[in-house]
This record gives structure tokens, sequence and C-alpha cells, in this order.
């Protein structure tokens, strides 16, 4: 299973935190747009159907541990 990059997910994460904020304390037609897309973003990345659920996910990913090694293999990831 493929893993999304942890990076990725904190940006997006960021991202929708921020919109979320702006949409709030003022309403704007291209913050609305960003924000669904956004969203859009986090339920493929997570491979979730609603936004919750991709948070919930995207949580549940960034508080894991990082694996060092291949677990079908075991062969080592480490260059």
């Amino acid at each position: 299973m493929l893993v999304p990059d942890p990076k990725v997910v904190r940006t997006l994460l960021t991202r929708y935190a921020s919109l979320r904020i702006a949409q709030a304390e003022r309403e704007k037609p291209q913050a609305a747009r960003e924000l669904a897309e956004v969203s859009r973003a986090l339920c493929r990345l997570t491979g979730a159907g609603s936004i919750q659920e991709a948070i919930a996910k995207a949580d549940a990913l960034l508080l894991a541990p990082r694996r060092t090694t291949d677990e079908e293999d075991g062969l080592s990831l480490a260059v």
C-alpha cells in the first residue's frame, strides 16, 4: 500500500485549516473554491469518502511512527 508523503499531507491540512478560518471570518467565492479543491485533494490522497474521514486519516498518518523497512520484503529503505 502506498503511503502519502507526510509533508504533502501536512501542507494540505494546513491549507485546509487556513481556508476554513478565512471562510469563517469572511466568506469569499475564491476561498470557497480553494477550500473545495483542497478538500477533494485530501480525500483523494487519503482514500476517504468525506473531508471528516480524510482529516482523521491524515492525522493518523502524521501520528504513526515512520517506517524504516519495507514490510513486504524486509529490505531497508535507508541508503
